[in-house]
């Protein structure tokens, strides 16, 4: 069985050497330290962390004013309330002054599925992905969660971390290479390009190893940085295929599907169709049953591939 881990556990870890190398480093927390994994964070450095209580927009704004005396704040929480509930702080106090948070979510998409839809973030991206300034990244496994995390504080400006809640496949190695807004091309392929994101890069895989049995080549791209895009890798795979299948965690509105069909009518329009869920919330039931029941399986992705593929 394919090792695997969530990818908050690697947050919490991570922000536990990054503590050690560089004391400007703070987290905050919205009562939930134990979820999110800053509970490491607390144990080892009380004095650089702050529980600010189930208060998430005045996280946002404490986070911005540590930013701006020259700390660098991670704030934590849900996705659902570190993307909706603070969207106005965000926008206003942290993107618009354009101050060195990072917002770190743990809980996106539909890995808390048992939890109920107020749990469930899969709107988040869409909501944040038009504020100005801020860099947008979904990591898609433990080993590449602790290289973004690391990344994202060396980077000036705000971030939005997403993490899952349940264990994802591990397919990157622990000195795997990470760059904010650089794809990463899992597999070469010339019939259809399948981009996604997070722990959808494994279910992707899968379903091209099926295809290719039936002489299907998939080229599976995996795009971590939502925002700003790998617009190049977009198209030059695009290009080649001439079909693209987008795959993701979360609404196709506002998301990764909306994101590369922005690059695609703008720079080469071809057949695109998006995975993800469809205009409806979620019911509450087992990560890998809801997966099924919304079309986010392998089964369906590799239906979606041949669909568009008689279309091409």
């Amino acid at each position: 069985m394919k090792e695997s881990a969530p990818t908050r556990d690697a947050y919490g870890q991570e922000l536990v050497a990054l503590g050690k190398e560089n004391p400007n480093i703070v987290v905050l927390e919205a009562d939930i330290s134990k979820s999110t994994k800053t509970c490491y964070f607390a144990s080892k450095f009380p004095e650089r962390f702050f529980n600010v209580g189930v208060a998430e927009q005045n996280e946002a704004v404490i986070a911005a004013g540590l930013a701006s005396c020259g700390l660098i704040p991670f704030m934590s929480t849900y996705a659902v309330f570190g993307s909706m509930r603070c969207a106005e702080q965000i926008r206003t106090f942290i993107c618009y002054t354009n101050l060195n948070v990072k917002i770190a979510v743990s809980h996106g998409g539909l890995t808390p599925g048992s939890d109920g839809v107020t749990h469930q973030g899969t709107e988040d991206i869409g909501v944040l992905r038009s504020f100005p300034n801020l860099t947008i990244i979904m990591p898609t496994d433990f080993n590449m969660a602790k290289a973004a995390v690391k990344e994202a504080a060396a980077h000036i400006g705000p971030v939005y971390l997403r993490f899952t809640r349940d264990a994802v496949p591990i397919i990157y190695k622990e000195d795997m290479d990470f760059k904010i807004g650089k794809a990463i091309k899992l597999r070469d392929g010339k019939d259809i390009t399948i981009v996604t994101l997070g722990d959808m890069a494994w279910y992707c895989l899968n379903a091209a190893d099926i295809l290719e049995k039936d002489g299907i080549s998939v080229e599976v791209i995996d795009m971590p940085t939502v925002k700003p895009i790998d617009e190049e890798v977009v198209v030059l795979s695009a290009r080649k295929t001439k079909a693209v299948v987008t795959v993701e965690d979360h609404q196709i509105i506002g998301g990764l599907g909306s994101a590369v069909s922005e690059v695609l009518s703008e720079n080469y329009p071809v057949l695109v169709k998006r995975i993800g869920l469809r205009n409806t919330f979620a019911r509450s039931g087992e990560y890998e049953m809801l997966l099924k029941k919304y079309g986010l399986d392998t089964d369906n992705i590799v239906s979606a591939c041949r669909e568009i593929l008689k279309k091409k």
